[in-house]
């Protein structure tokens, strides 16, 4: 995974100006929202019909900060790797999620904050220092902080570039990187579905990557481009896709490209 012209063109900000990011203010509110969900309403029901796997737990620490980075194939990501796990997982939601009105707009705020999401606005540009201050903060106070490197979601099932916002909050918190892969999840609730189909997915945790040899670089883009692409190569392993070295949003709009181009070429008269 080598680094690419858009890397060595841009600025150092550029990778993480494009990543979520979190609203710096954020409380860890909602614990016990959190409780009741997993133990009670959404936890068991989701057990039994779906009987998740997961693979690698003991690389997860039962104390202390790490980040978690993962693959991201559908929203149900975000449902299946906490059910797995005995602590609670800090991860990025859009900020339409907290800002809704009347009963509805309030309990959608606290399902979401109680299922360990917090706000993130993709305003990008300086924003992106909210990102890091935030996750941080959830990394200071000894929490777990989940984290899609691609920025995306996969439109079509294969890994794509990492940010390098994960490798600079991992040396600025000076914490060990979890690469996570969970598999399945795209078929149980692709895109535009929320279930199509009931199966087992799985949720891998690779072993804790140090980058320690790497404290005190934090603004170096090519010491940032180096972590980020070995996070994503480790993902690669656990998860079996196939890697492709663009940006996911890259990748999605070539590929719209090609498919508008395929149906004008479709319906153009022959000649």
């Amino acid at each position: 995974m080598r680094e690419s012209r858009e890397d060595q063109d841009g600025p150092a900000e550029k990778d993480e100006a494009e990543l979520v990011t979190l609203d710096p203010e954020a409380k860890p509110e909602g614990r016990g929202v959190y409780w009741v969900l997993r133990n009670v309403l959404l936890g068991p029901p989701v057990r039994r019909l779906f009987k998740p796997v997961a693979e690698g737990l003991e690389n997860v620490p039962d104390a202390g900060p790490a980040i978690l980075a993962s693959n991201h194939l559908s929203f149900a990501d975000w449902v299946f790797m906490p059910l797995v796990l005995d602590r609670r997982i800090t991860f990025v939601a859009k900020s339409d999620y907290f800002t809704g009105v009347g009963l509805k707009g309030w309990a959608q705020k606290r399902f979401f904050a109680g299922t360990g999401q917090v706000p993130i606005d993709r305003s990008g540009g300086r924003a992106s220092e909210g990102a890091i201050r935030a996750g941080l903060k959830v990394l200071h106070r000894g929490d777990l902080f989940g984290i899609y490197p691609e920025g995306t979601r996969s439109h079509d099932g294969r890994l794509y570039k990492g940010r390098t916002g994960v490798a600079r909050l991992a040396l600025e918190a000076a914490v060990p990187v979890i690469p996570c892969a969970v598999i399945g999840t795209d078929v149980i609730a692709p895109p535009g579905r929320i279930i199509k189909k009931v199966i087992s997915p799985t949720v891998k945790f690779g072993r804790p990557l140090d980058f320690s040899r790497y404290a005190g670089m934090s603004n170096d883009r090519f010491i940032l481009r180096s972590i980020a692409d070995e996070i994503m190569y480790a993902i690669m392993e656990l998860s079996g896709q196939e890697y492709v070295d663009l940006y996911a949003p890259t990748a999605k709009e070539l590929a719209a490209k090609e498919a508008r181009q395929a149906g004008e070429d479709e319906v153009s008269p022959q000649t």
